[in-house]
């Protein structure tokens, strides 16, 4: 079969003008480039950003330089959380229900007991060793007219999990709701700086932890109960200089998804809230006291929050009344985009 060739002179033609028309689009770039260029950008005038007050009550904006020792004694430090959440009232969300909150002896853990109690929760204060600390959590429970019940004990270890769930099974007859909060958190320059047993720490604290909880307090659940898991922004956008933390954050709303997907059956939800920069012993315990003092000011809203300000959240996934058609989320409360 015959095949029809263009003439060479129309090849050459269509050749042409190709490059002709690159070439002017080479031009047309090159002029806007040149506009561009001789434009004097505005001189950037360095603004300190102004901490934003959104709430009913004005929180605190600047952060002591202060450094603590691990785990971080919440009674040590010179700035003391803001857990009470006065302005939040209680409406029995959580009315008759009995719940496991880890690390609950201060920071985020500890406002999360105080609301439960105060929406009608008794509660189970799981910690490590920070007991004066859990016994002021407790304290406060037993004030809000619920029971407290003190676990001192480490997470990463299965045993533990196994017999603080059969404990609070035993006293309290079941378990409605685990807060799955406790974790560790170090710094690091380099990722070559990470040594096996730091990493370990995390891993074995902030992803075995949570499932062994979740593991062990199972048995002990009926449907309508729940699991809320404490995240992080650092799961959700990376830390540099906490790349093993932030592993394990973003494992934790992964094991969340997946929970939640293999429990939907039983009528047991699962969620996660993750929370950005917020003023506990977790940080001034890790990072050098003059970083601690700039804590949180490159947030959306220029300043961590307090943990009255996420306790909330919590009590919002872990209430059938409010978060019956709520399962397998990650609720960032971060203060605003990113960017």
């Amino acid at each position: 079969m015959a095949v029809s060739k263009k003439p060479a002179s129309t090849s050459r033609k269509s050749a042409s003008a190709s490059a002709s028309g690159a070439s002017s689009t080479v031009q047309r770039q090159r002029k806007l480039q040149a506009e561009v260029d001789a434009k004097k950008p505005p001189e950037k005038r360095k603004v300190e950003k102004k901490a934003v007050q959104a709430g009913t009550v004005k929180q605190p904006t600047k952060m002591p330089a202060q450094h603590i020792k691990k785990p971080g004694h919440e009674a040590e430090l010179e700035l003391k959380p803001r857990f009470e959440a006065k302005a939040y009232k209680g409406s029995g969300k959580l009315e008759g229900l009995k719940a496991i909150v880890t690390g609950a002896d201060s920071g985020i853990g500890r406002a999360v007991a105080v609301l439960f109690a105060r929406e009608g929760a008794d509660v189970a204060i799981c910690y490590l060793d920070e007991h004066e600390d859990a016994k002021e959590t407790a304290r406060w429970v037993e004030k809000e007219g619920r029971k407290a019940l003190l676990l001192p004990g480490n997470v990463a270890d299965s045993k533990f999990c196994n017999r603080a769930a059969r404990e609070v099974a035993s006293k309290f007859g079941k378990i409605d709701v685990l807060v799955n909060n406790a974790g560790f958190q170090l710094h690091s320059d380099r990722l070559e700086d990470l040594s096996d047993e730091h990493l370990q720490e995390t891993l074995q604290t902030n992803v075995a932890g949570y499932i062994q909880m979740a593991r062990a307090c199972l048995p002990h659940m009926e449907r309508g109960a729940s699991i809320v898991n404490c995240g992080s922004e650092t799961g959700l956008f990376g830390s540099p200089k906490l790349i093993d933390y932030s592993a394990t954050k973003g494992a934790i709303h992964a094991f969340t998804k997946a929970l939640a997907a293999n429990l939907l059956e039983r009528g047991i939800r699962v969620n996660a809230v993750a929370p950005g920069p917020v003023w506990t012993p977790f940080n001034p315990a890790d990072k050098p006291a003059k970083e601690v003092a700039e804590f949180g000011k490159d947030s959306a809203m220029g300043r961590p929050a307090q943990p009255e300000e996420l306790s909330p959240a919590f009590v919002f996934l872990a209430s059938p009344v409010t978060a019956s058609y709520v399962n397998g989320i990650v609720l960032p409360v971060i203060g605003g985009p990113k960017g």
